[in-house]
């Protein structure tokens, strides 16, 4: 990603609605479908500024990686210690079959070799451990928010199905989300690239809107795996070693 949106993930991740909601979403996801056995060892590959540390703590030891340094070293003191250079698809530094859950959130869309990188998380997974994914859903809303996170691509869903398959994965959870605000999401998106207005939408609303939007998308932590959303902006996704 451009050095700006990583000085800027590190302002907003503590406060804006799409980081706060959808970690709460994410600990719902982990709370109710992964069910990481207790003392879990836990993986984060890409874990950027940490904001995803401190909850992914809640269900065990966790690791993690980051390749950009000055994200790493913001990642490293949120989490207490040293967060691991690391590239995917090399996962050499890490030991095979050792965890019983690895974090992808957001990061897949960013390597070159994305089957690559699902086997080898694979191969880092205990029997019965997960991989929690989120990746980024619709080419065609691709944008300048896209370009400016260094995205290869955003994906469909069927494409994500066939790499897990492909890399030997049980598919356990695959939903979209960000549903509920995906109408007016996308509608921006749209008009941005008829107007020439498109942009990297990365700045901090009001506070009553952030609140709001923050309500509005927290509401999917009750509905994922739930109920079947049939579109939204991202894709979650539960994928299991088989035991």
């Amino acid at each position: 990603m451009e050095r700006k949106v990583y000085d800027q993930m590190a302002k907003l991740d503590s406060c804006h609605w799409w980081f706060t909601a959808r970690r709460r979403i994410l600990d719902g996801v982990i709370e109710r479908i992964v069910k990481p056995p207790k003392g879990a060892r836990i993986l984060e590959l890409g874990a950027g500024t940490g904001h995803n540390l401190e909850m992914l703590s809640r269900f065990g030891e966790v690791e993690a990686s980051e390749l950009d340094p000055v994200a790493r070293g913001i990642a490293s003191e949120r989490l207490g210690r040293t967060v691991i250079e690391a590239a995917l698809p090399d996962l050499s530094m890490f030991p095979a079959g050792a965890y019983d859950m690895v974090a992808l959130l957001d990061v897949l869309e960013h390597v070159t070799d994305d089957q690559g990188s699902l086997a080898a998380i694979f191969d880092r997974l205990k029997p019965g451990g997960a991989l929690l994914l989120t990746v980024p859903i619709n080419p065609w809303m691709w944008s300048a928010h896209d370009v400016a996170h260094h995205h290869h691509r955003r994906y469909r869903k069927a494409e994500i199905r066939q790499l897990a398959l492909d890399a030997g994965y049980e598919i356990e959870l695959m939903s979209p989300f960000n549903s509920l605000l995906f109408p007016p999401i996308a509608a921006v998106r749209l008009v941005g690239k008829l107007t020439g207005k498109d942009d990297s939408d990365d700045a901090m609303p009001s506070a009553p809107v952030n609140k709001t939007l923050d309500t509005i998308f927290g509401l999917e932590r009750g509905l994922i795996g739930r109920v079947p959303l049939p579109f939204g902006v991202s894709l979650v996704a539960v994928l299991r070693r088989p035991r």
